[in-house]
Formats: structure tokens, sequence, C-alpha cells
């Protein structure tokens, strides 16, 4: 039964498929890899890979595979494909698509050009997305994206030199101490081990005995030195850690302790000469490249001066040739100092001021209506051709002579004259109306009439995006505009009243010399003294960090213009200025000016008392003229930097009889 199906199955395909079945045939019959080659290929490359891997040798001396007609259509199938996918900006899948088109069809150059297009595409939309997540601090999506990029095109320099940034932003992001101390420390801080948790203590004794059971609740042993004196001391606290009751007990006793191992601590009375006499010192040599150690003012001294006066570092040395600084104090003492050297080296807050400057202008000029005649001129008709007559007569007679007019025919007499060009008269030029008959027929001589129809409109929309990054309480300035040549004063080389020259400026002089006086005497050179005023926009922003992530910007912003007049030939210059300070969250966006300016005319020509009724001034020439600009600056501060703790640490008062309120 199963022969049976198969016979009917390989039937049905031979009636259906009979020209790849006898194509494959041949195929197999000239070369029989040629079959398995070309099943693997349409397969995909999952199935040629291992293929190609096995026999890349003998590969070498074997003939080329022949492509079929069906290989070379389903490869034009994929390269279609691979397009639409390029084209909607899936280049590493077009990559994919070509490459499978390039397998089945060898011998198309094109496949093989189009694959390395979509390769270089992709590449470069993977480092575009890179640099975009690297400016957005997102380092891992832009590692990933430039590996990717590498993995498909090795040999990019660009990528590579993108990755070997980011390793460099990782180096830089990498906190280094503010000097090296491996090795300067001889043996590890003796710190106590108290037990943890917290007690209570509501004690009426003697100092000695009140110190024991403080530090015995703690599991640690006090050591009391003679100078403990035994007065009645009163000591009320609930729930204290050991740092707080350590702290408490120290204002009540008037002590202090020192750390003898882990479980053990030596007690005595608070003095000076006690503290340096117990205390453990350390000595530290702090590097303090790039200050200066020369003058009255050197920053060295400086540095030394406030271990001494602001930490009460008795012992403090300072070397100018190696630009050291060396410490004898208490390690409490050095952490506290080396922590704000760091800050002071580390430098002040810094913020970003993101500064949107938007110009929005707009001109617009209409002119349109109709200028109707402003004046109406009245002659009389036999007097206008009789002067015309009498002021051509020798016109008129070679028209009467010639024939071409009677000597009676006026009217035909004038048309001759007019159309000849020789004679013209601003009466028939613009038309006239005639009343009347005889010697009292009279004229009128009408205006031209003007129709207007223009408009002129122009838009303008300016964005500057400026970024200042200033530090803690420094002022930046911004300038935008131009400078405005005005002149302040001339300079004269010569004078035009020269001194008295024999044979030059007195009697005896010849016309060679006289030429050359008036030359001199005048024509003198001036020298102008130029003074460039700045006109347009200038703002000054000083932001300073406060507390709870807000920042205070002072903002003094200035514009200077040309008014369009001028004094004694100096330009006159409108100023506005506008002075202020804003405190706003970090990152929020404030506008700090919204600047308007709009003027507008209107000029009608017409008829008087016809362009004054309602509805007719609308057909009379209309000029109007409109104009407004408007200036917005939007600031937005950005904390880039802050290196200064914000806080207060707790308040306790303590009173004479040592209780903590």
């Amino acid at each position: 039964m199963r022969e049976s199906v198969r016979a009917w199955t390989a039937l049905m395909l031979l009636c259906i498929f009979p020209g790849a079945t006898t194509a494959e045939m041949g195929a197999q019959a000239t070369n029989p890899g040629a079959s398995v080659a070309s099943r693997q290929a349409a397969q995909g490359p999952q199935a040629s890979a291992p293929a190609d891997s096995d026999a890349s040798a003998p590969a070498q001396t074997q003939s080329p595979t022949k492509t079929t007609s069906g290989e070379r259509r389903k490869a034009a199938k994929l390269y279609l494909e691979a397009s639409k996918l390029f084209v909607n900006g899936q280049f590493e899948a077009a990559m994919d698509e070509y490459q499978l088109a390039t397998k089945l069809d060898p011998g198309n150059t094109d496949y093989r050009l189009s694959v390395e297009v979509a390769r270089s595409h992709a590449v470069t939309a993977l480092i575009q997305s890179a640099s975009k997540a690297r400016l957005l601090g997102d380092d891992g999506s832009a590692r990933a994206d430039l590996e990717r990029a590498l993995a498909l095109d090795p040999r990019n320099m660009e990528a590579t030199e993108h990755l070997d940034e980011l390793g460099d932003d990782a180096l830089r992001a990498q906190e280094k101490p503010l000097y090296p101390q491996a090795g300067s420390e001889l043996e590890d801080v003796v710190v106590l081990e108290p037990e943890a948790g917290v007690h209570s203590f509501h004690l009426r004794s003697d100092r000695r005995n009140v110190i024991e059971q403080v530090f015995k609740a703690y599991g640690i042993t006090a050591m009391l030195d003679d100078s403990v004196s035994t007065e009645a001391t009163r000591l009320d606290v609930d729930d204290a850690r050991f740092d707080e009751a350590m702290r408490l007990l120290g204002l009540v006793t008037q002590t202090f302790y020192v750390p003898l191992d882990a479980h053990r601590a030596l007690v005595a009375k608070d003095t000076r000469e006690l503290r340096e006499r117990f205390t453990r010192e350390e000595m530290e040599t702090i590097h303090l490249p790039g200050l200066s150690d020369t003058g009255d003012e050197s920053e060295l001294t400086e540095v030394g001066n406030v271990a001494k006066n602001v930490f009460n570092v008795q012992q403090v040395a300072t070397d100018a040739g190696e630009s050291s600084l060396t410490l004898r104090a208490p390690p409490e003492t050095l952490a506290a100092f080396n922590s704000t050297i760091r800050v002071l080296l580390d430098g002040r807050n810094q913020v970003l001021l993101d500064i949107k400057m938007i110009q929005v202008a707009h001109n617009a000029t209409r002119n349109t209506g109709a200028q109707l005649p402003q004046t109406v001129t009245g002659f009389n008709v036999y007097a206008e051709e009789q002067s015309l007559l009498n002021q051509n007569a020798s016109l008129v007679q070679q028209i009467i002579s010639s024939g071409l007019a009677a000597p009676g025919d006026t009217l035909a007499i004038l048309a001759i004259l007019l159309a000849s060009g020789q004679v013209s008269s601003s009466i028939f030029q613009n038309g006239l109306a005639l009343f009347g008959g005889g010697l009292t027929a009279s004229g009128v001589e009408l205006g031209s009439v003007t129709f207007n129809l223009n408009l002129n409109t122009s838009d303008s929309r300016e964005l500057d995006d400026i970024q200042l990054r200033l530090g803690d309480d420094e002022a930046g300035t911004i300038k935008e505009g131009e400078r405005y040549p005005i002149q302040t004063s001339s300079y004269s080389s010569l004078s035009p009243n020269l001194s008295s020259i024999p044979g030059l400026t007195g009697a005896g002089n010849s016309s060679g010399l006289g030429s050359l006086l008036g030359a001199l005497t005048s024509t003198v050179p001036n020298i102008p003294m130029v003074e460039y005023q700045d006109l347009g926009l200038t703002l000054k922003a000083t932001p300073k960090v406060m507390r709870k992530d807000t920042v205070a910007i002072t903002l003094d912003m200035k514009l200077d213009s040309l008014s369009g007049s001028s004094i004694d030939g100096n330009p006159i210059l409108n100023s506005q200025s506008y002075s202020g300070v804003a405190t706003l969250k970090e990152g929020d966006a404030t506008v700090l000016a919204a600047n308007l300016n709009k003027s507008q005319s209107l000029a009608i020509s017409g008829t008087p008392g016809l362009s004054e009724i309602p509805g007719l001034n609308n057909v009379t020439d209309k000029n109007l003229q409109s104009n407004y600009a408007t200036l917005i600056i939007v600031i937005t501060p950005h904390v880039v930097r802050g290196t200064q703790a914000a806080g207060h640490t707790p308040m306790m008062l303590v009173d004479k009889s040592g209780t903590i309120q």
C-alpha cells in the first residue's frame, strides 16, 4: 500500500514540475554534487554553512556549480524583498536577504554589491544609535550597538574609535584618590567594637562610676586616668546608640576616650595637654601640584594656615620644591582635612544653562484701491485752438500749401499737427470733455486714474540654541547683534591756515606754486576716531546652586537699537534693560522676557468727502503697513556637577546641668 502511494505521489510531481525535474536530472548527470549544493543554497545559510566549511579546500579543484533558472528566479525574488527592507531602513535584514540571493546566483555582481551597501548602511545606523545613546548617558546600549557594528564590519575604523571613546569615558568616570595612600600606613587604626543595640541610662553617681557603667553596657572596659575626678554627675538618656552615648557622656563628664584595642578604652579629662599626650597621631604627606609657592601670597602656605587655624593641626610642614604638605594629627582630623581639600580641588558646582532665543518678525505692506483724479482743468476751446495755431504758424502754412487741409478747417489742421508729433499739449494727453458751442465752447481736462493692487509681506523665524556651562556664582555673558561704528572725534594732520612761506604764500609766487598752494589749502584730510557700540541683545546670567535642587539665576538683560534719528551727526540709541533673580527647580524652564514690538500705519488717498464715506473708502487708494516682532528667551538650568553637600546635622541643646533637651 505504501509503495503504491509513493508511486502516485512521484507521478503527480512529474506531471506538475516536468521542467524542474528534467533540469535537476540533467544537472545530476553532469555534476552529481550540483543538486546537493542547490538544495543547500535554497534551504538558506544554516544548511549550506556546514557544506562550505567541510569542503572549503576541495572546492578549489571542482568545477563551478551551474545556476539553474529556478535559483535565478528565487534569487531575484529575494533581491526584491531585500530592496523593500532596505527602503524601510531594515538594513541588517536586507543584508541577509542579499546574501541569500548571492548564494543562489553567485554570478550576479549586483547582489554582491548590494550586500556591501546594506552592510555599510547598517554599520552607519548602529554608530549613530550608539552616539545618541552616549549623549543620553546609556553607555550599555552604546557599547552593544558598537559591538554589533564591529561584528558586521570588523575593519570599520569609525566604530573602533567610538568604542575607544566609550572606554575613555569609563576611565574618566572612575573616582581617583586625591593622592596615593598605598603603603603610607604602618598599621591599622585601632577601632572599638561595641555591642550593637540601644540602651537607656538614668544614673546619679560620681563621674568615674558613671563612665564605667556606660562603657560596660556596650561591652567595653573603661581604663580611667587619674585626671578623671569623682565629682557627682547625673546622666538621663533613653534609647541611645554607642556613638550618641559617648558624645553625651563626654559633654556631661568633660572627658574623652582613646581606643586601646577593640574592647578597651582609655578615659581622661578633656584638656588640651591630655589630648596631645594620649591621642594617637598619624603623619601624612599630601601632594598638591599646581599650587603657587612663590610671593607673599603663597597658595601652599595658605593651605597650611587652613590646617593650623581651622583644623587645629599643630605640626605642619610645607615643601615648596615638592609642592607637598606634611601633617601630623589624629586620624579624625586628617580625614576631615582630606575631605575638605578634596572638595576644594574638585571645584565648585557647575551649572549648564540651556538658553533658547526665539525671534518672530512679520512685515506686511498692502496698497489697494483706485486713485481718482485730484485736479480738473477748464479751458476755452476757441482760445486754445488759436493759441496752438499761432505758436505753429509756419507748420500751418506748410499743411495748407501742401493741400492736406483747407485754410479754414482748423480741426483738420490741429489733427495733422498732433498726429505728426510736431505739436504736443497736456490737454490732449488724458482726455477731455466738451460742452457749449461756438465761441463759448469750453473743455474740461480730467486727471489720470490709477489702480493699485500690491501686496508685499515677509515673515522670519529664528531660533538660537545656546548652552553656557558656568561655575557656581560665575557670570556668563551672551551678545547677539552687531557692532555699530559711532564717530567720536576726528584728527587732521594739516591745518587749512598755512604759515607764511616766501615765494609760496607771499609776493612773487609763480603759477605752479599757486596751484600747489590751492591744493594744500582746499584739501585737508580728516582721520575719524570711531567707537563701536554693541547693538542687539546683551544677556548676563549668574547661576547659584541652592538647597533642595533649586538654582537661583541673577539675570541682566539689555536691548540696544538705533532710533532712526541723530543729533549733530551722532545716532540716538534706544535702550531697554531688565534685571532680576529667577529661582527655579533644576531642570525646569522659565521664560525670561517676551518682548513685543508692533506698529501699524494707514494712508488713504482719494477724493475729499468721497473717501470718508463708510463703504466707499475701500474703493479709494489705501496703503496699509503693519509690522510686529517678538522675542522670547527661555532658560533651563541643569546642575551637571554638584560637589557641595547640602543639609545640616541634628542640633542638640545641652544645659549646664548636663540634661539633653
